[in-house]
């Protein structure tokens, strides 16, 4: 009899793509194995959503995609499906009752119980609907099933002290627990030895990781700690806070030579009356100085952000301030979202809410800004010669153009002229920057320089291993001291 396969669908922040990586580890734990690449929807035997609750048609998004797995499922009872989540942490009660073919519903802080459940269900034939209130154990002591073999999440923190008016996160997974650092570091190095060579490090605020420790530089303490790792290559995190953005944080990016010349800052107004509404403890001037900071510290820093437009209240003028700041910025890119009214969080029943036509006009606005000074900033890249991580499946075209992308250290898509010589993802290239693109550069030269990596190796060994049992690890490394490194050939938003 072969084994049950899965299917993991992932909508929302880096938060759930990590969460999905467990899920599907904890899956092919128990026996399951990925549904191959093309499985038509509906003929894998287990689906589960991720989802997010965030946006406004985030339940449209999901309850329709239920909708067309309904009349699939009854064509193949011992079909499965499991809806997990901040949606699910939310809407929990409603979920079965709108959907009563769902076989198991579960939430942010009980997500090691998918297995338990769904086999629950199949036993006692009805729906399982299991919701914690706070976190069962950490996330990382979970099964993971790694999509990439060169880079990889880590997460440092789980939950959110913050109460910001838009936002309905911090209700759904929790105030903020820290991780110890030695756990942190233990992690890292297992992946190190793995093959990774690029982590990015993760939490719903990133950078107040330490509060829950009572040490204020416990993060810049944890970046320095990074560059003392043999083998780790590229060092980013996200996302940060700006009122927990400080100095320490800023000299430990630029004294760190792995940690990368990246920034994602969420901006979400240039207002400070608006701000305020938003509770957002910094104001404009506040955050101009630390982008400031940080170009005199790292020169060639690129510094991306998210950006609400239309908040309840909004004037003209406020938005006028956001397009000020966006100006003085000049943000490498820019997630730029239409306000979106959730119910359960305080700004939903706010006075001043915009009209449609008004946020529509003063987003394509700012669309418009934002894309003339993306490609600007990304002029200045031509002529220089960079380093590039080898990608996969980051060019879509690459198979027509006969060539290969990757990332720069500043994390700027790059594609690039195929090399003779055999390339893999997780290797480095040097190239030289001929054109640039609002959001991807160009290399059209011949390449510069191949360096081939253990990173590459890792993807090497992965692609040729068994596919159902491809890039499964243990979150949790083991107790001791992880095995030598070999030496190296050569790291929502919704704060």
């Amino acid at each position: 009899m072969s084994a049950k396969t899965y299917e993991v669908r992932t909508y929302g922040c880096q938060m759930n793509v990590h969460d999905s990586e467990r899920l599907s580890g904890l899956l092919e734990d128990a026996g399951y194995v990925r549904a191959p690449e093309g499985t038509a929807e509906g003929d894998a035997d287990v689906v589960v959503f991720n989802t997010c609750a965030v946006r406004e048609n985030a339940d449209n998004k999901l309850y329709g995609n239920l909708g067309r797995l309904a009349p699939m499922k009854t064509k193949r009872p011992g079909m499965q499906i499991a809806v997990g989540g901040c949606l699910a942490q939310k809407d929990r009660d409603t979920i079965v009752k709108r959907a009563p073919w769902v076989d198991v519903v579960f939430g942010t802080h009980n997500i090691g119980k998918l297995p338990v459940l769904l086999e629950r269900a199949r036993i006692q034939k009805e729906a399982q609907v299991e919701i914690a209130e706070s976190l069962e154990a950490f996330p990382s002591t979970l099964p993971t099933r790694r999509e990439s073999a060169y880079a990889a999440w880590v997460s440092i923190s789980v939950g959110c002290n913050n109460t910001c008016t838009f936002c309905i996160v911090p209700a759904l997974r929790g105030k903020e627990e820290d991780r110890r650092p030695g756990d942190i570091l233990a992690e890292v190095e297992t992946l190190v030895s793995e093959g990774v060579s690029e982590i990015t490090l993760l939490g719903q605020n990133v950078n107040a990781y330490g509060s829950d420790l009572g040490d204020r530089e416990a993060f810049s303490k944890l970046l320095r700690a990074c560059g003392a790792i043999e083998g780790l290559e590229r060092v980013r995190f996200t996302s940060p806070h700006p009122r927990d953005f400080t100095d320490d944080v800023i000299a430990a990016m630029a004294e760190t030579p792995n940690v990368m010349p990246q920034l994602h800052m969420p901006l979400q107004s240039g207002s400070d009356t608006v701000l305020k509404a938003m509770r957002r403890s910094y104001r404009q001037e506040r955050f101009l100085g630390i982008i400031e900071k940080v170009r005199a510290a790292m020169p060639d820093a690129a510094i991306s952000t998210d950006i609400i437009v239309g908040f309840p209240g909004e004037t003209e003028e406020d938005f006028e301030q956001t397009m000020h700041v966006v100006r003085e910025a000049r943000f490498a890119n820019a997630f730029t979202f239409q306000y979106s009214k959730r119910p359960g969080t305080p700004a939903a029943d706010m006075e001043g809410q915009i009209p449609k036509e008004v946020v529509q006009a003063r987003y394509e606005r700012l669309v418009a800004l934002q894309e003339e000074i993306s490609w600007s900033e990304n002029k200045k890249q031509v002529g220089r010669t960079l380093e590039v991580m080898v990608a996969e499946g980051e060019g879509r075209k690459d198979g027509a153009t006969h060539r290969l992308s990757g990332r720069a250290p500043d994390n700027r898509l790059v594609h690039f002229t195929k090399p003779e010589q055999p390339v893999r993802p997780g290797d480095v290239v040097t190239v030289e920057i001929t054109y640039a693109a609002p959001h991807h550069l160009l290399a059209e030269g011949p390449t510069m320089g191949v360096r081939r990596t253990r990173a590459g190796d890792a993807w090497e060994k992965r692609t040729a291993a068994p596919a159902e049992k491809a890039g499964v690890m243990l979150g949790l490394p083991g107790i001791g001291a992880p095995a030598p490194l070999p030496a190296p050939t050569g790291g929502c938003s919704i704060v």
